[in-house]
């Protein structure tokens, strides 16, 4: 089955800006039902790159085609941990994601391919590919809050990732004792928009009022997390 492909656009907006849009967007769509009662639920991911920094350094560099793995829980639970891994077709993005276990969490995070190497799951084998000849390893936990809003139409989700936090140089994802430090200077929300084909001209012109619809940013949390490790971004 061939990846589903989608548009994804980001933006930096303000808190004035986030309060208009997310109460304009609770009346237009629907909140995420995997939500709490104020819509929110904490996501936290662990981001892999070569021993190069390949992902790095080609999401700076602006190439392409690339891909970013990394292991995601959600609300501190192990209920449900996935290996993911997104990809960027110029303007499209894909994801694919397949459920790990804890045992198997740990042991992709300790280094240690042994086992994937007959997986069924194509994403796994691949993870096995690069951790064995590129040296995938785990390099930043990338910690935040979402509140997301869902509309059917074009299978289009609005979501606003807030509290941005970086787990500097630990990899120790399932700790929620783990010590985070914020990642961005200024008191600023990450919007994200995806959509399959067209994004309706009622919600363009919403966007666009509140946010500037027209002013997407090329905004990567795994590269703002990184930035306290003296790289030149």
């Amino acid at each position: 089955m061939a990846t589903q492909v989608r548009h994804e656009l980001k933006y930096y907006i303000s808190p004035v800006q986030y309060q208009v849009l997310s109460r304009v967007l609770l009346k237009m769509l629907h909140p995420d039902p995997h939500a709490d009662e104020n819509n929110e639920y904490h996501i936290r991911s662990l981001y892999f790159d070569t021993i190069f920094d390949d992902a790095l350094n080609e999401k700076i560099s602006g190439v392409s085609n690339r891909d970013k793995y990394r292991i995601r829980i959600y609300n501190m639970s192990q209920n449900l941990i996935r290996m993911e891994c997104k990809s960027k077709y110029n303007q499209y993005i894909a994801k694919r994601s397949v459920p790990v276990s804890r045992d198997l969490s740990d042991q992709l995070m300790a280094g240690d391919p042994t086992g994937l190497e007959n997986t069924s799951s194509g994403l796994l084998r691949d993870v096995y590919r690069e951790m064995r000849l590129r040296l995938l390893r785990p390099v930043v936990i990338v910690d935040y809050v979402r509140e997301a809003y869902l509309h059917p139409a074009e299978n289009i989700r609005i979501t606003f990732d807030k509290q941005l936090r970086s787990g500097l140089f630990s990899s120790d994802l399932f700790n929620p004792l783990l010590p985070t430090i914020p990642a961005l200077d200024r008191e600023e929300i990450i919007m994200e928009v995806k959509f399959d084909r067209v994004m309706p001209a009622y919600l363009s012109s919403v966007l666009s009022q509140a946010a500037g619809w027209s002013t997407h940013s090329a905004i990567s949390k795994y590269c703002i997390c990184r930035r306290y490790e003296g790289k030149q971004f």
